[in-house]
């Protein structure tokens, strides 16, 4: 087997730590900022049950190509409100990464002056595929600080 390595990245949102979790827990917004560029989210596919043995489970589509998708299905093992996201999902079917070996994503969020740093722990995986997550999340970060910034009625934020 190819030798593994840890997906690690920060992000520092200039929203509060509550907006930012949020986008996280709600299936809506989760929806309009989850993937990396070139990739969306269709809200049907979106279910999160934000309790220890929850889900949070949604697909991924390309732009280009509808037939190009990619499942997330993760069981969530802890969770605390405005604090961490701890959830994990059995690989099946993903370069590098043998069927059966769990992956693991932690979330922790952090209040920050006036904004929150969210920090990204997952894999195993290759160093490729590592580094391609790495560059996915970041992507999705992006998209979301950019959701965060429209004013809150779009979304529904109070």
């Amino acid at each position: 087997m190819t030798e593994q390595f840890t997906a690690h990245t920060t992000h520092r949102f200039a929203y509060p730590v509550e907006q930012v979790y949020q986008a996280f827990v709600d299936p809506k917004l989760l929806a309009l900022w989850f993937g990396p560029l070139g990739f969306h989210v269709p809200a049907a596919t979106v279910e999160v049950d934000a309790r220890v043995g929850g889900a949070w489970n949604m697909t991924m589509v390309s732009n280009d190509d509808p037939e190009w998708t990619s499942r997330v299905t993760s069981t969530l093992r802890e969770i605390e409100e405005n604090r961490v996201i701890v959830g994990s999902e059995t690989a099946h079917g993903i370069p590098g990464v043998e069927d059966g070996t769990e992956l693991s994503l932690t979330l922790e969020f952090a209040a920050d002056g006036d904004g929150t740093i969210v920090t990204l722990t997952q894999g195993p995986f290759p160093e490729v595929m590592r580094d391609m997550n790495i560059a996915g999340w970041t992507q999705s970060f992006h998209k979301l600080e950019a959701l965060l910034g429209t004013p809150k009625a779009f979304f529904g934020m109070s």
